[in-house]
């Protein structure tokens, strides 16, 4: 039985919807961390794509910036930032740099994966196989950089050092696990598109854990997609665009969002079909007493720390909307705890 209060946040890809600009898109998700603001969310991150017409949160950490100067206390990061593709040493300096300038409020989610399709991950990084190796390695570093005491080393992040920026491993496979208990680091695990082994990785996470200096018992998050309305027959008209992108994605189109159509009987056998199914399966749609029977479910089944929620949807409206029911939905589940 769920016997603790959930914290909730937002994942956003700064998805760009079809007849919009990324202008749009960049003012849209400005107006989204206010309102979530305004709603109780625990925090705001970004997460790092290239190469995709349909998402455009590729600076990642330009993107926190403008979104933490908007804001005035939810916290704003990266979810995350793909390391293999940075150096170090710049991501220490950025997120120091921001830490400085919003303290307290900058989180640092680092991942392993590319974020992008293979040809693009040898562009931007053409040793990019063995910088996905040193992972573990570039974490320690940073964690190094972030630290009071590499103030003596011949190589220093000086605008990080001592800054309070938390780094939260990020991962869709059991090596992320293994790594996050390891090192003692809060865990989120990507299961919004990464489901099947969601349990396994938790179990892994928490019987592995070792308290160290940042945590003394594991902290974990998983990231659903939701999208709520006023009704169920809405919500499922709305949900229309998210299935389209991830049959476009699965079929190795990447394009814009697309508005909404009627729920047709050839898309909903293709919700059924198993890659849909595999990708979509902590996917909860509906109007508000639905989704929190189904939000309900998994925060028992899982035990999770915090939900971080994406919502795919094309029109800017309907997306704050649904990200405002669903805070309501949680005041409403942690109250009942």
């Amino acid at each position: 039985m769920h016997t603790k209060n959930t914290a909730y946040s937002i994942l956003d890809l700064a998805i760009v919807s079809k007849g919009h600009s990324l202008q749009d898109t960049f003012k849209h998700s400005l107006e989204l961390a206010q309102a979530a603001e305004e709603a109780g969310y625990t925090r705001y991150w970004l997460a790092e794509h290239h190469n995709s017409d349909g998402i455009g949160s590729s600076a990642t950490s330009i993107l926190i910036g403008k979104i933490a100067e908007g804001t005035k206390h939810i916290r704003v990061g990266s979810g995350g930032i793909m390391l293999p593709n940075h150096s170090p040493l710049i991501i220490a300096e950025q997120f120091g740099t921001l830490g400085i300038l919003y303290p307290n409020r900058i989180d640092l989610g680092l991942g392993r994966a590319p974020g992008t399709d293979k040809e693009t991950a040898l562009a931007i990084r053409p040793d990019f196989y063995q910088a996905t190796l040193a992972f573990p390695g570039n974490v320690q570093q940073i964690q190094n950089y972030f630290s009071l005491d590499n103030i003596n080393e011949r190589v220093c992040a000086t605008v990080a050092e001592g800054v309070d920026v938390p780094i939260y491993i990020l991962g869709s496979s059991t090596d992320s696990a293994h790594l996050a208990a390891k090192k003692g680091l809060p865990y989120a695990f990507a299961s919004h598109f990464a489901t099947p082994q969601l349990m396994a990785v938790l179990d892994i996470y928490r019987r592995e854990f070792q308290p160290s200096e940042v945590l003394d018992k594991p902290y974990t998050m998983a990231g659903i997609n939701i999208i709520v309305a006023d009704t169920n027959e809405e919500a499922e008209q709305i949900s229309t665009s998210l299935y389209r992108r991830v049959i476009s994605l699965l079929t190795g189109k990447r394009d814009f969002i697309q508005p909404p159509t009627a729920m047709t009987e050839e898309l909903r056998a293709m919700q059924q079909h198993p890659s849909v199914q595999h990708m979509l399966k902590y996917t909860f749609v509906g109007n508000k007493e639905t989704v929190k029977q189904q939000v309900q479910a998994f925060i028992e089944e899982t035990q999770i720390d915090e939900l971080i929620v994406a919502t795919h949807v094309y029109d800017g409206n309907d997306r704050i909307k649904s990200y405002q029911l669903f805070a309501e939905i949680m005041q409403e589940l942690n109250n009942v705890s």
